[in-house]
């Protein structure tokens, strides 16, 4: 039986995570047996969850992080058809190659997750260290624009492929302390809507999923700035990453298709009911 990774330390209480065990046994059905998949940020949380769920359901993973060392625990903990690439997303001009790499080792690419990102600086705007806020916009959007960018020219000639970006309710909302990273969200939810626009009628299929919190390393982080309401929020709130890779995996299908070119809420009442998730 799949067993789903956790992210949590002694001192956290458990996170949402009731799921339906009906909906439960209709996604593990979703069949991904030669496809290959490649997810950013994929050392921790939510990409680790996303890719051991994903390669529960046939795929090859491609997972891409900044942490070389966790990045193999994953690859090793999922075994067979899981390879890593560490790798940096604010190095620009090294994404293509490594996508040429991933290609040449595992197969063009199906599906793209496009999770990594970053959410330091947690700062006021006048005192945010300006290289850091520039760091953030350029891995969080810089870096999903070339990812996205590496593996559209084999979507296309396939006339297929999937594209989904990790959005955020930040993306609508100006939070205090968060400006680079309400500013990156709301450039990666017009960036899901212009893939949409410009390449639906070749085949891609592009979505965004706003998962809202999530018991991660990164809701640590806003917890320990005390910064905005966010950071207040209680352990316990928080979904786990398992809803979250559920979440996607449905995305994958076309039961998802009536949501293309579109930021998808998890916080949604009736699409957790849809994933059996409460």
């Amino acid at each position: 039986m799949f067993r789903p990774l956790r992210l949590r330390s002694s001192a956290d209480p458990p996170a949402q995570e009731i799921e339906s065990p009906a909906i439960m046994s209709h996604l593990f059905e979703t069949d991904l047996s030669g496809k290959t998949v490649a997810i950013t940020g994929a050392s921790r949380g939510i990409g680790a969850e996303t890719a051991m769920l994903f390669a529960q359901s046939g795929a090859k993973v491609a997972l891409l992080a900044r942490s070389g060392a966790d990045l193999k625990n994953v690859a090793n903990s999922i075994g067979e058809g899981a390879r890593a690439y560490p790798c940096d997303l604010g190095e620009i001009g090294k994404i293509a190659p490594l996508f040429d790499e991933i290609k040449a080792e595992l197969g063009h690419i199906d599906i793209l997750i496009n999770n990594g990102a970053l959410i330091a600086p947690i700062a006021r705007m006048g005192e945010a260290d300006l290289q850091a806020w520039d760091n953030l916009m350029r891995v969080n959007v810089t870096g999903l624009f070339a990812t996205t960018q590496a593996c559209l020219p084999d979507m296309v000639a396939r006339g297929a492929g999937t594209v989904i970006n990790i959005s955020s309710g930040a993306a609508k909302h100006a939070y205090e302390g968060w400006s680079a990273y309400c500013a990156s969200k709301a450039a990666v939810a017009m960036l899901t809507q212009s893939l949409d626009l410009e390449y639906r009628d070749a085949g891609i299929r592009a979505l965004g999923l706003s998962p809202g919190t999530v018991a991660t390393q990164m809701q640590r982080d806003i917890r320990a700035s005390g910064m905005n309401p966010v950071s207040q929020i209680d352990w316990a709130d928080h979904i786990t990453p398992h809803w979250v890779a559920r979440a996607l995996l449905w995305m994958t299908t076309s039961e998802a298709d009536g949501h293309l070119g579109q930021d998808i809420s998890l916080r949604d009442p009736t699409l957790r009911s849809k994933l059996g998730l409460v």
